[in-house]
């Protein structure tokens, strides 16, 4: 089984394993929310970053070792290990709006001249509107010892229930996004995770990476389909999106950022530097 979507630590598992898989426990999940503007999903305890997750983003918990909380995400079903400190679970913060700019901020204080503590927020950051003042709303940041409220420009947001049409519109906001191996905001992104961003917007199931995305996603085309937009194209180890039969729109490692980058050229360029041909070629199935 593959060990990015199977729930076992090697002691504890997911109790709809059991039957299954051998372990020391079975437990059922705990869900919590991510506190953290972003928290890395890593493949142990202070292990490397396999993904990220976002603020409001519903955390599976299972398995607790010190610092470390072990389970999944609950849209994806990715596993690993997130750091205790980042996560909550306090009713009151359950998300109803997500931020739908590129990146945005919170403020301790509302009102566009009004001086405050500045927290960056990225795109789909899921938060809790609690209150609406003007054309800022007022945002429920951290509850229990240190309870504190944020204040995001309304433009910035959408409800949770508000879903996009272009994946590839979705992923043009990330133009300019650096590029992190395994991130997932529009601080730090990687090739799946702009997949992953522009799907989850317009409502299409999608995992977290790209061999899974290659499986997973949309009809196989034929080599000699023409290209329309929201295209996949997939190499090993990587995926782009189509933005016509032309361009492509990807992050990576070459550019170090998201990129439009020339079909043409994209394919060379990869190939030459080891990366092998497109080993195929998806279109995506996107809910009317």
């Amino acid at each position: 089984m593959d060990r990015r979507r199977t729930p076992f630590n090697g002691k504890v598992a997911a109790a709809h394993l059991k039957g299954h898989i051998e372990a020391d426990r079975y437990v059922e999940a705990e869900p919590k929310h991510v506190a953290a503007v972003v928290a890395d999903l890593c493949s142990g305890p202070g292990g490397t970053r396999d993904r990220q997750l976002l603020r409001g983003e519903a955390f599976m918990c299972l398995d607790v070792q010190e610092a470390w909380v072990f389970g999944y995400a609950e849209k994806d079903g990715y596993v690993g290990w997130i750091e205790a400190a980042s996560l909550n679970g306090h009713p009151a913060d359950t998300p109803t709006h997500r931020v739908s700019a590129a990146r945005s901020y919170g403020k301790s204080t509302p009102g566009l001249k009004e001086m405050g503590r500045v927290t960056p927020l990225p795109f789909d950051a899921r938060l809790a509107v609690v209150d609406e003042i003007g054309d800022w709303s007022r945002i429920a940041w951290g509850r229990g010892t240190l309870p504190r409220d944020l204040y995001v420009p309304s433009g910035h947001l959408a409800p949770l229930g508000m879903v996009a049409e272009d994946p590839v519109g979705v992923a043009e906001l990330f133009l300019g996004t650096p590029y992190l191996w395994g991130g997932n905001s529009a601080f730090g992104i990687d090739c799946s995770g702009l997949i992953q961003a522009a799907c989850v917007a317009c409502d299409v199931p999608c995992p977290g990476d790209s061999d899974m995305q290659a499986a997973e996603l949309g009809i196989i085309l034929s080599e000699d389909s023409a290209l329309m937009r929201g295209d996949l194209l997939f190499w090993q180890g990587h995926v782009a999106l189509a933005v016509d039969d032309k361009t492509l729109l990807h992050a990576n490692a070459f550019h170090m950022t998201t990129v439009l980058e020339p079909l043409k050229d994209a394919i060379a360029r990869i190939e030459t530097q080891g990366g092998g041909p497109v080993i195929t070629r998806k279109r995506l199935e996107i809910p009317q």
